[in-house]
């Protein structure tokens, strides 16, 4: 059975993308077959997988606002069992497109519905499905939490971080009790963490205390390799395997399979 996994968070800078591109690449090499879908304008996650931004006509633009089916922008990466959906610049005018339209909240939720019934019983589905959302709880992050599972949430270890999740959370307890009510929250990352610093230990100590076991025990940690690899095109995990930050994510990978055994 196939579960997607929104990651998301309204605040930008915190690691949205890193994660979908890194921990998508960790369970890919872990040998399950992975969807990644870029719902950010920006398009980071694409340059990030070396694939450029373009407006080929097959991006998460056609299959959430037009009527292109999903089947159709499925691109393939240099990841073995690692695809993408791109975005590109033009998505942000789904914001505006959206509105109008029928199933509003839901026209990416129903194009991955019919995407994993078409192919129940074909090598072509998928394990898991990441959306690396925008920085932004409009129609678009709205569309990613309405089609989701679970939501996956990075949290920087700064001074405001718990401050932030508060509307967050409004946020998915609206979508649960309008769009979703089986979203739930797959649990709560802290990224760019330097156990030097007092504040990121704090930060880290008032994370578990309200949210307990929903906070993975892996930590991404500021690596300077995590910066460098997207201007390379290249998830951590191939630009420098060795690096922490690769073993960051490949250890998250790990604690996330174990926690989602299939």
């Amino acid at each position: 059975m196939t579960k997607i996994i929104a990651i998301a968070n309204q605040k930008g800078g915190v690691g949205k993308t890193t994660t979908a591109v890194n921990l998508s690449t960790a369970i890919a090499l872990a040998g399950k077959k992975v969807l990644l879908i870029d719902s950010d304008p920006q398009a980071n996650a694409t340059t990030g997988m070396g694939i450029e931004a373009k407006n080929d006509g097959n991006t998460i633009y056609e299959v959430t606002v037009l009527e292109k089916k999903l089947s159709e922008a499925i691109k393939n990466t240099i990841v073995e069992n690692l695809d993408i959906i791109t975005s590109h610049i033009n998505f942000v005018a789904a914001e505006l497109e959206l509105k109008d339209l029928p199933q509003r909240e839901a026209r990416l939720k129903l194009k991955l519905e019919e995407y994993i019934s078409e192919n129940k019983f074909s090598l072509s589905n998928y394990d898991f499905i990441f959306i690396d959302c925008p920085p932004s709880l409009g129609l678009i992050t709205l569309n990613a939490l309405t089609a989701a599972d679970t939501v996956l949430i990075p949290v920087q270890s700064e001074y405001y971080a718990l401050e932030g999740l508060s509307q967050l959370l409004n946020t998915l307890k609206l979508v649960k009790n309008t769009f979703n009510p089986s979203l739930n929250i797959e649990g709560y990352l802290l990224t760019m963490f330097d156990s030097r610093l007092r504040l990121a230990n704090q930060v880290e100590i008032e994370l578990r205390k309200y949210f307990g076991n929903k906070v993975f025990n892996v930590k991404i940690a500021r690596n300077v390799k995590i910066g460098e690899a997207p201007s390379f095109g290249k998830p951590v995990l191939i630009y420098d395997p060795t690096s922490t930050g690769a073993q960051n994510y490949i250890e998250l990978a790990k604690e996330f399979l174990t926690r989602n055994p299939i």
